[in-house]
């Protein structure tokens, strides 16, 4: 009874693709994503002059959490949240390598939930205290003010429809002193035309499955929610020539996920690690 009302609020307000892609068409199950992360990668390491197998990009995705998990600077007896956890095994490797006291996934789609809590059966029957997968949205979290002291999400913000709730959201469930780390492809000027371009390019923008957010818009409503030193670095380069790379090894049933490399080398999109604080006294 309990699954099926979580499903039921859950699927209350998915936009129509993104219920669809991490669904019935489960992303995590698609070939360029192998190994259940769900992300491009972070490929600096990792040669790219050999042919790329799963190894690799199991590997690939598991560095770029570890760039994110660095960028919190956590510390084993600190508390984080992964916003847009998808199937968890972002928020098992912070357990594992990180040491955190606590760890919540939480994600908009019940059957990612369900998929999470699959996949990481054996975490949590042997860690319960340590590790929580709940239903939520990054504009509505559940959770009570400064909940957590690490707040992070890997890969997700492309499919929020409002930065500005996300980041109120961000800085209430924030301890003071807290910190955020946020990784994702961001239009990087947000001018005229960029939009309709990247929808022409790549399915993902046509169908609404991914927001082409500028990054000005997302650092702009970081700082308008009370947040400090917030700094974005771009990790362009150590994504999209691996990501496409890899790409090109393997049979994919359609063929514009490559050109997020051009769109990268045409300025049109990047990558980025976003951080900001809580301040201590606010």
């Amino acid at each position: 009874m309990a699954d099926d009302i979580e499903h039921a609020a859950g699927s209350a307000g998915i936009p129509p693709a993104v219920r669809a892609v991490y669904g019935p068409e489960d992303l995590s199950a698609v070939p360029s994503f192998a190994g259940g992360f769900i992300n491009f990668g972070h490929w600096d390491g990792i040669p790219l002059d050999r042919p790329l197998g799963t190894e690799e990009r199991v590997r690939s995705e598991q560095n770029l959490y570890r760039r994110v998990l660095e960028a919190l600077g956590g510390t084993a007896r600190q508390s984080a949240a992964e916003v847009g956890c998808g199937l968890g095994l972002g928020c098992a490797l912070a357990l594992r390598e990180f040491g955190f006291a606590e760890v919540t996934g939480v994600d908009l789609h019940p059957e990612q939930l369900d998929r999470a809590r699959r996949a990481n059966a054996g975490l949590l029957a042997a860690s319960p205290p340590r590790l929580h997968f709940v239903l939520g949205s990054a504009e509505r979290m559940p959770f009570v003010g400064g909940a957590f002291d690490l707040l992070y999400s890997v890969e997700a913000a492309q499919h929020f429809r409002d930065l500005d709730a996300f980041a109120r959201e961000a800085a209430r469930v924030l301890r003071p002193g807290g910190r955020l780390a946020v990784a994702s492809f961001f239009v990087p000027r947000g001018g005229a035309g960029e939009a309709e371009e990247l929808a022409r390019r790549l399915d993902g923008f046509a169908t609404g499955l991914d927001v082409a957010h500028p990054l000005p818009g997302l650092l702009g409503a970081l700082e308008r929610a009370g947040l400090a030193a917030v700094e974005a670095e771009s990790v362009g380069a150590s994504v999209w020539p691996g990501l496409d790379r890899f790409l090109a090894g393997i049979d994919l049933p359609v063929q514009w996920p490559r050109n997020f490399l051009g769109a990268y080398r045409d300025g049109l999109l990047d990558y980025y690690v976003v951080t900001a604080d809580r301040p201590a006294d606010g």
